[in-house]
């Protein structure tokens, strides 16, 4: 752990704690909310060539881009993120690694399988442009 790390409500342990253990410096761990349902389990299409996730909810099937993804997605070659045992409905949480000064470096989406409760980062990108603030809030 960071002395800055912040791990948002929600966040279950296993999940924060994986996301957090592949940072080199501050995080900010996010749970994923469906802002239609308050949901928290989805279905991830992610692009893990180029980094980028779209989450749909498994309640309402309410869609939204993660962090930047939506400016990069008409490029992307997405796919169903799937857990080793078949499951493909997550609990999802976005780490964002921070500079020494707060700006967002690195996006990293983790997910956490319905099915196995099995956790892994499905898709992480680095954020070369500034501010970048305004991720924080998009996940």
């Amino acid at each position: 752990m960071h002395a800055d790390d912040q791990i948002g409500e929600g966040v279950p342990v296993e999940l924060g704690a994986f996301l957090r253990g592949g940072a080199d410096g501050p995080v900010k761990i996010v749970p994923c909310v469906c802002g239609g349902c308050g949901g928290r389990v989805f279905r991830v299409l992610v692009d893990d060539l180029e980094g980028g996730a779209q989450r749909e909810c498994s309640g309402c099937g309410g869609r939204a881009f993660i962090a930047d993804s939506e400016e990069y997605w008409a490029d992307a070659d997405p796919g169903t993120a799937g857990c080793p045992c078949g499951g493909e409905e997550f609990e999802a949480a976005v780490a964002f690694e921070l500079t020494d000064d707060g700006s967002v470096r690195w996006v990293r989406v983790g997910l956490r399988c319905r099915r196995d409760r099995a956790v892994g980062v499905y898709a992480d990108w680095k954020i070369d442009y500034s501010p970048a603030d305004h991720l924080l809030g998009m996940v």
